[in-house]
């Protein structure tokens, strides 16, 4: 292929997408301020005084999304819409604005949908991004740093199933995603929530993280993931994921030598920094069946759990109401547990 039919690939791929691809601007109601003015030679700093009996609603980000139903669903990343207090305006390709309603936020990974009403909207076609290979051209598209709609970067995929973990909001939230997909494509601030796209036009990602101070390193969430929640939303206007109830880190050889632990796989059952935590959620399907703190589960169903195979991603290939088993060392015991797993709240 020479480099004239690779760049209609490119200008095609693009035309295809672009008019799925929308922005998410962020909005609150703040106190408004009063007398408002500058002062000489500092720049963008002002002042006034806080008048807390009224209020004015203020752009306080920005981010993408894609049209994923001509009904006006649109996928972007829970971070976006994170804020339940906040206002969201969808804003498409022909600039016309929507009030969004998010519909529901995927509790395990970072997608979200928002629902405008709208109806005969270009959906784009979801690709299939377990046939991600590295070295594969992508192609982002964006709603960059929040004021430049429609902005697009490329590059290739840079490694697979990575672990990252990443900042849900400014009250030190964070969620470990698992699996996501590592590009050199330039992903900027307000790029996050949309397409990550094949030279077929296809969406195989959602734009989702980059790493501050790192150059060419950026993260998409795997389409495939977001499938399911499409799904659900569609079948039961909710995203359904199977609930377990537990807090824990998985075991290598390190920890094992570090802290003498009787094996170097597993899922050692043990509660998080955050103040008020607990490793075993009250009335949870852990608890019924008798988990507890310090407890090391090896196996699920019979598979061995590793840094590889995350406790929590074999829970996400089970299903709400499903029976499991999981083996236990608990000290000198090793014990055969049995639950059923729930719907996660």
């Amino acid at each position: 292929m020479n480099s004239l039919d690779y760049d209609k690939l490119t200008i095609d791929s693009v035309k295809k997408v672009a008019p799925s691809v929308v922005s998410i601007v962020i909005s609150k109601h703040m106190p408004k301020v009063r007398g408002l003015y500058g002062a000489p030679f500092m720049g963008p700093f002002v002042f006034g005084d806080v008048d807390p009996n009224q209020t004015e609603k203020v752009k306080i980000g920005g981010g993408s999304g894609f049209i994923v139903h001509p009904d006006g669903l649109v996928l972007t990343n829970k971070h976006v819409v994170f804020d339940p207090d906040a206002e969201y305006t969808v804003i498409t390709t022909d600039n016309k604005e929507y009030t969004g309603k998010v519909v529901s936020r995927d509790p395990i990974n970072d997608i979200a949908v928002v629902k405008i009403n709208a109806k005969e909207l270009p959906p784009v076609q979801l690709g299939n991004s377990s046939k991600l290979e590295p070295g594969q051209t992508v192609i982002a598209i964006g709603n960059a740093l929040g004021l430049f709609s429609n902005t697009v970067s490329k590059g290739i995929i840079s490694g697979l199933s990575r672990k990252i973990s990443a900042s849900l909001g400014t009250e030190g939230q964070m969620e470990h995603l698992r699996g996501v997909l590592q590009t050199d494509v330039a992903i900027n601030q307000g790029n996050s929530g949309g397409p990550l796209i094949n030279l077929d036009g296809e969406v195989v990602g959602i734009n989702t993280a980059i790493i501050y101070g790192a150059q060419n390193i950026g993260f998409s969430i795997p389409i495939n993931w977001a499938k399911q929640d499409l799904e659900d939303i569609i079948k039961y206007g909710r995203i359904i994921k199977p609930f377990i109830g537990l807090q824990y880190v998985m075991l290598n050889k390190e920890l094992r030598s570090k802290y003498s632990l009787p094996v170097d796989y597993g899922a050692l059952v043990v509660r998080d920094h955050i103040p008020h935590s607990v490793a075993v959620v009250p009335d949870s399907p852990a608890d019924k069946a008798g988990v507890k703190e310090n407890d090391i589960i090896t196996t699920l169903n019979g598979e061995d759990l590793t840094e590889e195979k995350d406790l929590q991603d074999l829970i996400q290939h089970c299903s709400v109401g499903d029976e499991i088993e999981l083996k236990v060392i608990r000290k000198n015991d090793k014990l055969n547990l049995k639950t059923k797993l729930v719907e996660r709240k």
